[in-house]
């Protein structure tokens, strides 16, 4: 009798079949590490990158909140932001280019320039009583959010997930005033609510711009459209818990933290696949030591970003922190 784990190989074989592939080389010990540290430090976040080719990776240290590096891999300096920032996006509008991050541990969201000046934010309190801010049985505030990750549309609205919570997304208009909700373990889609819908973002190959959700709960990844209708499946099988995404022209790539980076193109098929790891113990968790790492073979991967050339850059669950980089060939 075939294993579960034999069956959801063969899905992604099937699904791969008909699709053209796409080969990428790594390039290893590419990203480099601040002034007197072996390792970046410890990862929980995100990883982007902005139009000038600098890379931007949050570290969950004191002091850390995001560090940026060159095109060629060098550490160049550390942005004063919240140590806790676990998904953000860097995205470009008519009045500058700004990164958007939900800050994990206070529950809130912030618009900061890229020198880390911070512009906006919306509280805890702006998001609607009965899913956001909460009171206990003595009526003392509480704070019911677990924001885990955002990104901006097209027409400036932002989108924000509770996807350690229970899945609520949350669109807050440009100016950071809330407009709507959905999701959830409410909306059902193919017969599940939303569970551990880890990140979302906007996927822009698409006009209209649809709202990719990484239901990592279900192992499954899907559109909606951006007022949070009409559900498309793009994969429910053979997934290893999808955790991240970014886009690239007609390609998507995506960080899978139980063992894999994936590629994917525009009809939903898997096109790559990247750092497989087979091991027990070595995937879904932070604690994998460097001297454990294998060259080209990711543990946790739990952010990831395309470059402006194509190549791709994923960083990964781990106290010690780790970025790993293959080159689209």
């Amino acid at each position: 009798m075939p294993t579960l784990r034999l069956l959801a190989l063969l899905a992604v074989t099937a699904l791969s079949a008909s699709a053209a592939e796409v080969k990428y080389q790594l390039a290893p010990n590419f990203l480099g590490t601040p002034p007197g540290k072996a390792t970046i430090g410890n990862g929980h976040g995100e990883i982007a990158v902005d139009s000038a080719g600098l890379i931007y990776v949050s570290v969950q240290e004191k002091d850390a909140g995001i560090q940026v590096y060159g095109q060629d891999g060098k550490y160049l300096k550390t942005l004063a932001l919240p140590m806790s920032l676990h998904g953000f996006v860097i995205r470009k509008s008519a009045e500058g280019e700004f990164l958007y991050g939900a800050v994990l541990a206070e529950q809130r969201l912030i618009k900061a320039k890229l020198d880390g000046t911070v512009v906006m934010e919306i509280k805890p309190d702006a998001f609607p009583a009965d899913k956001g801010v909460a009171k206990d049985k003595k009526g003392k505030a509480g704070n019911a959010l677990k924001l885990t990750s955002c990104d901006v549309a097209p027409n400036g609205d932002i989108y924000v997930v509770d996807g350690y919570g229970k899945s609520w997304v949350f669109v807050f208009g440009a100016d950071g005033k809330f407009k709507s909700v959905f999701g959830g373990p409410t909306q059902v889609v193919d017969g599940k609510g939303f569970a551990n819908t880890h990140k979302v973002f906007v996927d822009t190959r698409f006009s209209p711009a649809r709202l990719l959700c990484l239901d990592r709960g279900n192992n499954r990844m899907f559109h909606v459209d951006l007022d949070g209708t009409n559900p498309r499946m793009i994969a429910n099988q053979g997934l290893r818990n999808p955790s991240s995404a970014s886009f690239h022209g007609e390609l998507m790539c995506v960080a899978e933290i139980a063992g894999r980076v994936s590629v994917w193109n525009k009809e939903g098929q898997m096109v790559a696949a990247l750092g497989a790891n087979d091991t027990k113990g070595q995937t879904n968790t932070p604690k994998v030591a460097p001297a454990d790492w294998r060259e080209g073979v990711v543990t946790s991967p739990h952010g990831i970003t395309f470059d402006n050339a194509g190549n791709i850059l994923e960083t990964e669950w781990n106290i010690f922190g780790r970025v790993l980089r293959w080159n689209r060939q």
